[in-house]
C-alpha cells in the first residue's frame, strides 16, 4: 500500500498522523510524508545577465523562499520520524517542496501512484500561519486520484474501535466496504453499515443502463432494504469485523453526522460517487460536508488510477 501524508506541521496535521494508527493500515506500507511550502522560489542568477536594478530584493525573496523550503523540509523529516516509530515495518520517506499545496499533493499523489492520501481537516495558509478552512484538504478530496483520509482525531474514543459506513447499493460504496474489509483491525473492532431512505430507493449505479427503483416508504419493507446489503455486512464479518446493516430515514448528511456522533465513530467511510439519479454520497454534497463536519475521522474511498 502506498500512502501519501500530506504534513504542514499544523495541529490539525499532527491529529492526523496520530489517527494513523486507528486507521486499520497494513504492517507492511510505503508511506512518503510530504510538506508543501506555499511559496514561489525566485530563479537563480545565471552568468551573464544583466543585473536588474532590483537585484537586492529579489535576493531577500529568494533567501526568504529558500528558508520556507528548509524549514517545509524539517517538518517533514520530523513527521517522518514520528510515523516510524508508530509504524516501524513502513518505508517511510520524506520530501518538502515549493508549490501551491493543494495541487502538488494532487500531482504528487499521481506521481506515486498512490492508495490513499492522508490530510488533516485545517491546515495552514502563507499568511503568517493563519488557519484556512479545509481549503487544502477539500481541493484534494474532489481532485485526488485516489482515497482521501480527513484524519482528526475524536474526543473521549471509545473502545473497541467503532467505523461508519454509508452505503447506497452503488460500486463506490461497495468500494469502501471492500476497503474495510481488506485491512487490519483490532480484535472487536464493529461496523455499522448504514443506508438512509425516503420513499423509494434506487437501485444500480452510474455504470449501469438503467436504474431501478424500490418502494421502501413503509418500514415493513425495510427489511428488503437490510437484505439488499447483508452481503456487504457478510464480507465484513468474514474479516473478523462486528458489522451490522442499519437504516435511517431522512437526509444522508445529517443522519450519518448524527449516527457518527451519538455512536462514538472513529471514522466515517463513503464512496466517493453514489446512486444516479439521486443525491446519495455525491462528492461534493455528502461526502464533502461530512469531511467538513464530521466529528471523527472521514474517508472518502475511491479506486486509485494506475499509470
Amino acid at each position: 500500500m502506498k500512502i501519501l501524508i500530506a504534513y504542514d506541521g499544523s495541529e490539525f496535521a499532527d491529529a492526523a498522523i496520530r489517527d494513523l494508527q486507528h486507521a486499520g493500515l497494513p504492517d507492511n506500507a510505503e508511506a512518503l510524508v510530504y510538506t508543501v511550502a506555499d511559496v514561489i522560489v525566485p530563479p537563480e542568477a545565471q552568468p551573464g545577465d544583466d543585473i536588474p536594478p532590483e537585484l537586492p530584493a529579489v535576493r531577500r525573496a529568494h533567501e526568504r523562499a529558500k528558508h520556507k523550503l528548509e524549514q517545509a523540509e524539517v517538518r517533514a523529516r520530523q513527521a517522518s520520524e514520528s510515523i516510524q516509530k508508530d509504524f516501524p515495518n513502513w518505508k517511510v520517506t520524506f520530501e518538502a517542496a515549493a508549490e501551491s499545496p493543494a495541487w502538488a499533493i494532487i500531482f504528487k499523489a499521481g506521481e506515486l501512484n498512490a492508495d490513499l492520501i492522508v490530510v488533516g481537516s485545517h491546515g495552514k495558509s502563507g499568511l503568517g500561519g493563519r488557519l484556512v478552512l479545509g481549503s487544502v484538504s477539500q481541493r484534494v478530496l474532489y481532485e485526488a486520484p485516489c482515497s482521501v483520509r480527513i484524519g482528526r482525531e475524536a474526543k473521549d474514543r471509545v473502545q473497541p474501535l467503532r467505523l461508519l459506513v454509508g452505503i447506497d447499493g452503488s460500486s463506490y460504496s461497495k468500494a469502501a466496504v471492500d476497503a474495510i474489509a481488506k485491512r487490519s483491525w483490532p480484535a472487536n473492532t464493529q461496523v455499522r453499515l448504514l443506508t438512509v431512505v425516503d420513499t423509494v430507493m434506487a437501485l444500480g449505479d452510474e455504470d449501469e443502463p438503467e436504474v431501478k427503483w424500490l418502494e421502501v416508504g413503509d418500514e415493513d419493507k425495510w427489511d428488503d432494504v437490510r437484505a439488499l446489503f447483508e452481503p456487504e455486512a457478510e464480507l465484513l464479518r468474514a474479516s473478523g469485523l462486528d458489522a451490522e446493516v442499519m437504516i435511517r430515514r431522512g437526509h444522508p448528511t445529517q443522519q450519518l453526522l448524527e449516527e457518527g456522533e451519538t455512536w462514538g465513530a472513529h471514522c466515517v467511510f463513503v464512496g466517493a460517487k453514489g446512486v444516479r439519479g439521486i443525491e446519495r454520497l455525491l462528492l461534493g454534497s455528502v461526502s464533502a460536508a461530512l469531511a467538513a463536519r464530521a466529528h471523527c475521522s472521514v474517508e472518502v474511498v475511491r479506486p486509485a488510477i494506475r499509470s
